[in-house]
């Protein structure tokens, strides 16, 4: 019982363990395919974002490459040109400006009601030139009565440099987000012009062969609407150039996912996170039930347990612990019901009382463990002589007793001889065990003997002890009205 009762408990144990693990294997495969899905969505955002990036410093180069092929415009081909990038959308804006020399200085911003420095054409007077000129960028006046901003970039630090880096590498540079010219905060892109047919393998062949640039801009809430346009109205984004924040909610999104946004050659971070989280409901009810199903199947385990115990204590009050038999308490329980049983039916039934021989001196000689051994060997003989309707019992130290339903007092006699000659030849052990006898007492029940219980018990012993007065090794029959008498 002990054996089966921890059976159950590791069983009970196994299922909510189960229970548990399969709802954390659910969990994990949900937040996988969520993680998934997170990062494939930031993914195409970023994508879709560098996609139109790339066509808008694609489109830089197509320019770069009209004013590489034509050294001298004049306006006529400008707007021919202009327009044509106007349509394909890589300008918002052209303008023309005439190259003005010195002597004409004058003239040009008396007729235009500006000073040229203020477009940077030309530069400061001749004496305050500088080795080297990059363009001027300008802010367009919505009005034409409003003066047009023109703006120096290379006397900006943080513009500057960039051109410098396009012009030395010979490939578009990106700089970091700062505030636009036209409003706003973005990123400019500076593509390098180079003389059409000069050598460009070393830095210095680049910078003699530089004759200008072709610019872009990108407003980085344009940047970051192009890259959300395909995520969840509640998806939280950021971008972000390096630890910094550009467009998007302070701090850090835990759990989010991001993807690199590559613009000429500068990338930035996409960080997407998305709230729509998969509920926790279907792992809990997943633990919930499992551990639900071990607790009822502990308590099952409990009362089964509470029930055996009471079997066995049941058993163990009513068995003889060493040899299994039938104790003394159950046997005579057991013999009232069979008396009962025969006075009702009218048949007969007999009660058999047996005593070892000369067993005291194996327990006095070879010791209680031995006799022991011998008890529990005499009693697997009787076992193997009785019927299953028989009941069997041991009643006290050596003695045995056997109650024989529907049987007289003949069947019951030969019964006792065969007991008897079965416990003469059997050969116990160990060895030096001396043979057993056993004497055997019968005492009749059933219609017409109105003997009580106690009176039968006492019949049957008297006529075990006359066995053994006789010679030992032998069986007595009980008179039917009193005394033990002799059945030959």
């Amino acid at each position: 019982m002990r054996r089966s009762f921890y059976l159950g408990l590791v069983a009970v144990a196994l299922v909510a363990a189960g229970s548990v693990l399969l709802a954390l294997i659910v969990r994990s495969s949900e937040l996988d395919h969520f993680h998934t899905q997170q990062r494939d969505a930031a993914q195409r955002s970023a994508e879709q974002a560098e996609t139109m990036a790339e066509l808008s410093v694609g489109e830089l180069a197509t320019a770069a490459a009209f004013f590489q092929a034509e050294d001298d415009l004049t306006r006529d081909e400008f707007e021919a040109i202009g327009e044509s990038l106007l349509r394909r959308g890589a300008l918002t804006a052209t303008a023309y400006l005439e190259e003005v020399d010195d002597p004409e200085r004058d003239d040009y911003e008396q007729r235009n009601g500006f000073p040229i420095t203020q477009l940077g054409l030309g530069g400061p007077r001749p004496a305050d030139r500088r080795p080297v000129y990059y363009p001027v960028t300008f802010a367009v006046a919505e009005e034409q009565r409003k003066t047009p901003a023109g703006y120096d970039v290379a006397s900006d630090p943080r513009r500057g440099r960039y051109l410098a880096l396009a012009r030395d590498r010979g490939r578009p540079a990106a700089t970091e987000v700062m505030p636009l010219l036209v409003g706003g905060a973005g990123i400019n892109v500076y593509r390098p012009i180079y003389r059409d047919g000069a050598p460009l393998s070393t830095v210095a062949e680049r910078r003699a062969a530089l004759i200008g640039f072709a610019a872009g801009a990108f407003r980085v809430n344009d940047l970051a609407a192009a890259a959300i346009s395909n995520l969840p109205d509640d998806a939280e984004v950021q971008l972000r150039s390096g630890e910094e924040v550009v467009v998007g909610p302070e701090g850090s999104l835990d759990d989010a996912a991001r993807a690199p946004i590559t613009i000429a050659d500068r990338t930035w971070v996409l960080v997407v996170r998305d709230p729509s989280r998969p509920p926790i409901g279907l792992p809990l009810l997943i633990a919930v039930f499992g551990l639900s199903l071990a607790a009822l199947l502990g308590a099952l385990v409990l009362i089964w347990s509470r029930n055996e115990r009471m079997r066995e204590l049941q058993r163990e009050a009513s068995q003889d612990p060493l040899t299994g038999l039938k104790n003394r308490r159950r046997f005579e329980e057991d013999l009232r019901r069979e008396v009962a049983r025969s006075r009702r039916d009218g048949s007969t039934g007999a009660l058999m009382t047996l005593d070892l021989d000369n067993f005291k001196q194996v327990n006095d000689t070879l010791g209680h463990p031995v006799g022991d051994r011998v008890i529990e060997e005499i009693a697997g003989v009787l076992g193997g002589r009785t019927r299953e309707s028989d009941v069997l019992a041991r009643i006290g130290g050596d003695e045995f007793a056997i109650v024989l339903p529907n049987c007289d007092s003949e069947e019951a006699h030969r019964v006792g001889e065969t007991i008897a000659g079965a416990v003469r030849d059997h050969v116990p052990q160990p060895a030096q065990v001396p043979r057993i006898t056993v004497s055997v007492g019968i005492a009749m029940f059933g219609a017409g003997i109105a003997t009580e219980i106690d009176s039968l018990i006492a019949e049957a012993d008297a006529a075990m002890y006359a066995a053994k007065a006789n010679g030992r090794d032998g069986v007595r029959l009980a008179g039917w009205l009193g005394g033990p008498r002799e059945e030959d």
